[in-house]
């Protein structure tokens, strides 16, 4: 049956040519995934996913090979494929992008381009993971008060922001234990991360020694 398939295919497609481009197709994805292991990212079933995804796309491109029926159902299946995956960050995101434009490559026969490239990409991943390249130097963090119903939220930590931070914006404002409490989520820019303990303290004899919470921003804001 994988004969014949082949044997349908537009142009001079050989099984030898499909193997060899499977084959490349695998390397260039294990190569893929140890430049993403060696960022210290990544689980099992994510790395063997990058493995496995250029050789799983050259095999539908060498599939399609300009049957506009063929495109049309895969795009149904790509489509239903997305809707039950779970987001990620956009660094896992970006890396599958990268195995399948090399599975891209190697399915329309450019196993050179697509080796290069992977090389030239890899290289480029690893070069700015080590790299200090988009880091702040001020620290930013998701800071959560809690404050008695009779406070005023709007004004009652402006004086400690403006001692403390370089940027400070409420972001969000909800009752809880039944409507006597205010939780206010801030995410605000430190001046000096060495100040944290102080400004902390300042709040809590500020809002009854009620509960304060400080960390770093959430990991699913570099979701896509």
């Amino acid at each position: 049956m994988f004969t014949s398939i082949l044997n349908n295919m537009e142009g001079s497609l050989t099984i030898q040519n499909a193997l060899l481009c499977a084959f490349v197709s695998l390397a260039l994805g294990f190569v893929i995934a140890l430049i993403y292991g060696l960022q210290g990212a990544g689980s099992k079933n994510f790395m063997v996913t990058l493995v496995m995804l250029p050789v799983l796309v050259q095999m539908v491109i060498m599939l399609v090979n300009g049957n506009l029926g063929t495109s049309v159902a895969v795009l149904g299946a790509f489509s239903l494929v997305r809707f039950r995956s779970v987001p990620g960050t956009s660094k896992e995101m970006a890396v599958i992008f990268f195995a399948m434009a090399v599975g891209l490559a190697t399915g329309t026969g450019f196993l050179g381009f697509a080796a290069v490239m992977t090389l030239v990409v890899g290289m480029a991943l690893l070069g700015l993971e080590k790299s200090r390249f988009g880091e702040w130097k001020q620290e930013r963090k998701d800071l959560r008060i809690t404050i008695a119903e009779h406070l005023d939220y709007t004004e009652i930590f402006d004086d400690i922001f403006q001692k403390y931070t370089s940027v400070c914006c409420l972001q969000k404002v909800k009752t809880t234990n039944l409507g006597s409490m205010y939780e206010l989520d801030y995410h605000i820019t430190l001046k000096d991360v060495r100040q944290e303990k102080e400004m902390l303290d300042e709040i809590r004899c500020r809002n009854g020694n009620l509960t304060v919470i400080c960390g770093r921003r959430a990991t699913g804001q570099e979701e896509l």
